[in-house]
Order: structure tokens, then C-alpha cells, then sequence
């Protein structure tokens, strides 16, 4: 019998990843391991039980007169009053003064000669009205059967110590979230290069692919932590009956959410990239210091300068600092409704050029192991 030819299986060929696929694959890769990290995990949820203490203790703070005010309910504190009024409240524990009507208790008020003073007329149940030179007098207040309207003659606007605060949370939220991933980002960088993992990957996509990769995977959990820490910050506010601060906050915590997504991504690419310089774990703290630099002058800056208007003005627009400067100016009002936007503007231009550079020394230093490489022939190729 003659032997029927035999047909050789055609073999198809593996499609190529797309870019968009390829950083996909990396950034799904980040993601995951770090979710598997226990200490990832357990850290995450201290930052945000700190969070939702620190919450809870400036809601008990404001509602105790913590943070300003006159919170006293003793005879060292001079009210003023009407007579058609002195009958009913002389038996309120306060230093009283007698007046002929409200324009006379809002001289006293303005010219500090009394505390406060309480006037008929509001609008609330009570019908009586509290005036304050620019504090609420919260002893006053709180002596009261019922909640008095309130008004504020000289309003000194945001309380100094509340701003301070939310300085200080704006400026830990930034460094804590971009310290821990921008870490993770070269030590992820610094591994595989050692192990020669990074070998293996560059086969099937690109050295800039990974780099994107990496970026927008340690972004999603950056941002996603942010995120988390906004929402359980606003769930606190709510049950301690800080809605009025809430809705002061609410621009500002707004814009420091996308401000922080772009700003870590031209931090992420920085990380990268220096730490592609190096091929052990040890070295990842001397060649990543100036980005740690970065991170750290914002958060110290930002509490410093809380109250100064221009110091704040330029933090604003510089691209590593404007993800706290501007949102401390939002919340004080001295930002125009425009410049959030030219903020952005600035950082998206930064972002560019940053990961233009990034993505060079990142390509033609990711497979020279050995020796540091020297940054300027890293760019030079």
C-alpha cells in the first residue's frame, strides 16, 4: 500500500501584546502582589484606623471648644444683654451688663468690652440671638436651653488651629502614600533586575511598557488608598456632627485627590527610573534619596506655611508640592476657581517631560547589572 502523505499541524503564532496590553499585564502583576502582602494589608489598615481617630478626636475637640472659642461657662466671662432680657438669663452663671438695645451690646461686643452678648430675635424656637466679635462663644452657646441663632460681627475667617490640622493631614496623606508605593516601585524595579526576571519580561513586552506598567498599577493602589482614607474621613465627620467642616472640605479634598493621582505619577517615574540605576536592595536609599527630598519638603512646607498666604500661592504651582498647596488654599478661599486647573496644567506638562527622561534611563539601564550606572550615561544610552 502506498502511504498517504502526512499533513504537518500548521502552528499559529502568538499574537504580540499591544502596549496598552502589555502595561496592563505589568500593572495587574503589581497589583496583586501587593494585595497578597500581609504587610501591605496591616499597614494599610493602621494608616486608616489613624485616620478615623484622628477624626473622631478633632470632632470631640471642636464640640469641647478645643479649637478656639471661649468655651467657659463661669462669671470671668462678660455677656451683655437687653433689659427687656435680663429677667431670664441672669441666672446663667456669666458676668452680666445691662444695655438699652442690640446696637449698644454690638458696641460693647466690637470694642471687647464684653465676651458676647444675647439680643432678642432669631431664627430659631429660642428667639434669641448670640453676637460675637469672631469667635462663636460656645460656653454661651452651650448654657442655653436651646440653640441660639448666631452671629458673627467681625468674622476672623478659617480658625488657625482647625487649618493647621488639615494641614498637617494633607501633608501626611501625601508623603505616607507616596513614600510607600514610590518604595515599592523600585524595590519591584531593583528585584527583578537582580534576579534577572525583568530578562524574561523584556521578551515579551518593551522596557517603556514595563515602566507604564509599573507606574499605573502602584497609581491605582495609591489612589485607591487615598480614596479609602477621603471616604472614612467623611463617614467620621458625619457621625461627630462636623457637616459644616465637611462641606468647607469639600473642593479641597476634591482636587487633592486628582492632584495626588498626577502627582504620584511623576514621582512613580521617578522612582523607577533611579532605581533602575542599581542592582541591589541596599543601594535603592542612596539613589532614590532626591525624589525622598521631594516628597518630604511638601509635607514639612505645608505645615509650616499653613497660614501664608504666598508661601502657599507658589507651593501651588510647583508640581510636587501642588498636590497639598493647592488644596490648603481651596480650603482657606484664597484660590480662584481657575486656578486648580492651571495647577493641573503645570503638573501634566511636568508629568510629560519627567517621563520622557524617566522612560530613557529606565530602557538603558534596566539590563546593566554590576555596577551603578552613572545617570548621565543613562540618558546618553
Amino acid at each position: 500500500m502506498n502511504a498517504q502523505p502526512r499533513t504537518m499541524p500548521t502552528r499559529t503564532a502568538a499574537r504580540p501584546l499591544s502596549g496598552a496590553q502589555g502595561a496592563w499585564l505589568v500593572a495587574e502583576r503589581e497589583i496583586t502582589t501587593r494585595l497578597r502582602s500581609k504587610a501591605f494589608l496591616i499597614s494599610t489598615g493602621i494608616l486608616l484606623l489613624l485616620v478615623l481617630a484622628s477624626v473622631l478626636f478633632s470632632g470631640f475637640m471642636a464640640k469641647s471648644g478645643g479649637f478656639g472659642g471661649f468655651g467657659g461657662s463661669d462669671e470671668s466671662t462678660t455677656v451683655a444683654t437687653t433689659h427687656e432680657l435680663a429677667d431670664t438669663v441672669e441666672m446663667l452663671p456669666f458676668d452680666w451688663r445691662t444695655v438699652d438695645d442690640r446696637a449698644a451690646a454690638e458696641r460693647l461686643v466690637l470694642d471687647g468690652e464684653v465676651d458676647a452678648a444675647v439680643v432678642p430675635g432669631g431664627d430659631t424656637p429660642l428667639d434669641l440671638t448670640v453676637l460675637a466679635k469672631d469667635e462663636a462663644p460656645l460656653g454661651v452657646i452651650q448654657s442655653l436651653t436651646a440653640a441660639p441663632s448666631v452671629e458673627l460681627l467681625e468674622p476672623s475667617g478659617t480658625n488657625p488651629a482647625l487649618a493647621y490640622i488639615i494641614a498637617i493631614g494633607f501633608g501626611i496623606v501625601f508623603m505616607m502614600s507616596a513614600v510607600t508605593f514610590g518604595t515599592t516601585i523600585a524595590q519591584s524595579v531593583v528585584e527583578e533586575k537582580q534576579t534577572r526576571i525583568v530578562e524574561i519580561l523584556l521578551a515579551t513586552v518593551s522596557a517603556r511598557t514595563m515602566l507604564a506598567g509599573k507606574i499605573l498599577g502602584n497609581s491605582v493602589l495609591a489612589l485607591a488608598q487615598v480614596v479609602a482614607i477621603a471616604s472614612l474621613a467623611s463617614i467620621g465627620m458625619l457621625a461627630t456632627g462636623q457637616d459644616l467642616l465637611l462641606g468647607e472640605l469639600g473642593s479641597s479634598l476634591i482636587w487633592f485627590g486628582i492632584l495626588f493621582a498626577f502627582g504620584f505619577v511623576l514621582l512613580a517615574g521617578l522612582y523607577a527610573a533611579l532605581a533602575s540605576l542599581v542592582s541591589r536592595q541596599e543601594d535603592i536609599g542612596s539613589v532614590t534619596s532626591p525624589v525622598m527630598m521631594l516628597v518630604m519638603l511638601p509635607y514639612v512646607a505645608v505645615i509650616i506655611f499653613n497660614d501664608n498666604p504666598q508661601a502657599l500661592a507658589i507651593m501651588s504651582y510647583i508640581p510636587f508640592s501642588a498636590p497639598v498647596g493647592m488644596p490648603m488654599r481651596l480650603y482657606l478661599g484664597t484660590a480662584e476657581w481657575w486656578e486648580p486647573i492651571l495647577s493641573l496644567g503645570i503638573l501634566c506638562l511636568a508629568i510629560a517631560a519627567v517621563l520622557w527622561i524617566g522612560a530613557r534611563i529606565y530602557s538603558n539601564s534596566i539590563l546593566r547589572t554590576g555596577a551603578r550606572v552613572k545617570l548621565a550615561d543613562a540618558i546618553r544610552g
